[in-house]
């Protein structure tokens, strides 16, 4: 079982930045991919970004190409989000994600443990 537990989010001003930041526990070791997904009000959960654990591969939505950036710190079995600028549209529960094969996927439904979410909103 691994537990995810995310932090960082807030509120911003278009044009600002936040970084999120996601620490595993429990079974990390078995972790092969790590995502990033949001759900808007009213909307569905969409991907965002993810990273490989072990290669550096990384994805993004293009949506926030340009202006996110994913990374992870093996050693302290975090995965964090750069957002940089952020849009009123980006305003959402950024949700992290993991999975346990490295083949490369970014649908919801591929990754198995999922935290809390956190709240980032953006104003205008």
């Amino acid at each position: 079982q691994v537990q995810l537990v995310e932090s960082g989010g807030g509120w911003v001003q278009t044009g600002g930045s936040l970084r999120l930041s996601c620490v595993a526990s429990g079974r990390s070791s078995g972790i092969k991919i790590m995502g990033w997904f949001r759900q808007a009000p009213g909307k569905e959960r969409e991907f965002v970004a993810a990273i490989n654990w072990g290669a550096y591969t990384t994805s993004y939505a293009d949506s926030v190409k340009g202006r996110f950036t994913i990374s992870r710190d093996n050693v302290k079995n975090t995965v964090a989000l750069q957002m940089n600028s952020l849009k009123p549209e980006d305003t959402a529960v950024y949700y992290c994600a993991a999975r346990d094969q490295w083949s490369f996927r970014t649908r919801e439904a591929d990754f198995g443990s999922w935290g809390q979410g956190t709240q980032v909103t953006v104003s205008s």
